[in-house]
């Protein structure tokens, strides 16, 4: 029988939870995460900056799949130099066939040191697949081969489960998952095999969400992600917080934008007892603090 989520998490109040410790009496985790994806031209697109026409969807897409490839041929160097400049390292969430799509991506990242985390095979939900396993273990193997390594992380595109989704995931090897926006702190999921770890992602300091979907101004990212900050460090206090920030090639990485994320990061930078950590740091810190 499968499982709901509230039967995977059982609730937990954070104010009742026994405090947890970050190493050198840091107080707070920032985790940044670059996404880079691969939108089938063949297909509706995923997000859109200009409707169609009438309102009617077209295929082939070609103004807003160019809107994504400019992410991947110039966006994605700017948030590149961005984070290299600041010394932060982020987790990549990656599509499978961006390693076959865009070698030069995976290159630039592989040698900047980054945590290739899995993104699905092909930007879509995973609602829409026919065998959710088969698309989980390609991707895996893909990022195996293109990196030597499988990643241990895994972002759906969209977010998107099905209600066994984590169970496949685990059962492949996978030991921690984005997709469950509900906490700011690490949380175990109960699997039909191992646990998985559920890290704190987020869609509101999400420049889809602020700019693909709710279209707000350039700046958006850096107002909220700001205020996102500086309550999580208040609290952080007391609680230790973590908080994310995830970002896209062609959304911030536009010349437009790029100046507010790192407006963003170099304040939450300055700060003291804050520490960047990729999805990976996390998880061997919270496996080896419980």
């Amino acid at each position: 029988m499968v499982m709901t989520p509230r039967e995977r998490i059982p609730y937990s109040a954070i104010v009742d939870r026994p405090p947890i410790r970050l190493p050198e009496g840091a107080r707070m985790v920032v985790w940044v995460i670059a996404n880079v994806e691969d939108w089938d031209i063949r297909r509706p697109m995923p997000r859109a900056a200009l409707p169609p026409p009438m309102g009617n969807p077209l295929v082939p897409d070609l103004p807003n799949w160019a809107w994504h490839e400019y992410g991947m041929r110039v966006g994605f160097w700017r948030i590149l130099d961005c984070l290299k400049s600041l010394g932060i390292t982020p987790t990549l969430a990656i599509n499978g066939s961006v390693c076959e799509a865009y070698p030069r991506v995976v290159e630039a990242a592989l040698e900047a040191g980054w945590e290739f985390m899995g993104h699905g095979w092909r930007q879509g939900p995973m609602h829409a697949l026919e065998d959710q396993r088969v698309s989980i273990r390609r991707t895996i193997e893909a990022i195996r081969a293109a990196t030597g390594k499988a990643p241990r992380g895994w972002e759906s595109p969209g977010l998107t489960e099905t209600f066994d989704t984590v169970d496949i995931l685990a059962a492949e090897g996978i030991e921690y998952v984005a997709d469950w926006v509900l906490d700011d702190q690490p949380c175990e999921i109960h699997t039909t095999s191992s646990p998985i770890l559920s890290l704190p992602y987020t869609v509101e300091v999400n420049d889809v969400a602020m700019m693909a979907v709710a279209m707000h101004s350039s700046d958006e990212l850096l107002k909220r992600g700001l205020r996102q900050f500086e309550r999580l460090y208040q609290e952080s206090a007391s609680i230790t917080r973590f908080m994310s920030i995830s970002v896209h090639p062609y959304l911030s990485g536009a010349p437009h934008r790029i100046a507010y994320l790192e407006e963003l990061l170099t304040h939450i930078s300055q700060q003291p007892g804050v520490v960047f950590w990729t999805g990976e740091q996390i998880l061997d810190w919270h496996r080896a603090t419980t």
